[in-house]
């Protein structure tokens, strides 16, 4: 019984000296880079002009809901507290994720539980998409970890109410 060898090619490919690494131009620039031109609806048709006073409050109030919501789900704060604040799809999901969360730990969402690592909201940020709906982003701190939050609240009668929540 005859034995198989491997074949052996001379082929030589020489290896580029961006080989396995992403190519950047690392050359220094000398001026900033251009702008592209708005396309669609025009450059300020995503973000509304806004009093930076409103911008203000509505921030520190986004920052303050953000962090009622990460401690429902932690099973610090019972859902109950934001139910003014937020639409029925949303206060189904927080009190979703709060017993989700209690059946993990062995514990009752909502009693005051303190968590192991405290969330702490570092950052929010808003956009106005008209003067009755702003979309916002925040930053949430669990020790060394972090999570994003993307919320829209929409002026509704007398008050913002959060419409749309994302946990990433």
């Amino acid at each position: 019984m005859a034995h198989s060898r491997p074949i052996v090619t001379s082929l030589h490919v020489p290896l580029a000296s961006v080989q396995g690494t992403l190519a950047l131009d690392l050359s220094p620039r000398h001026a900033p880079p251009p702008v592209p031109p708005a396309t669609g609806l025009g450059a300020d048709a995503d973000v509304v002009p806004i009093d930076p006073e409103q911008r203000d409050q509505l921030e520190q109030w986004v920052h303050r809901y953000v962090q009622a919501c990460v401690e429902i789900v932690g099973g610090d704060r019972p859902s109950s507290q934001l139910l003014r604040w937020t639409s029925g799809k949303i206060y189904a999901d927080l009190r979703r994720r709060a017993w989700l969360v209690a059946q993990a730990g062995g514990h009752q969402p909502g009693v005051g539980r303190v968590q192991p690592v405290r969330p702490q909201v570092m950052s929010v940020r808003t956009c106005f998409v008209s003067a009755r709906v702003v979309e916002a982003s925040a930053r949430v701190r669990y020790g060394a970890r972090s999570r994003a939050l993307a919320l829209r609240f929409e002026y509704a009668g007398d008050r913002w109410v959060c419409t749309a929540m994302e946990f990433a």
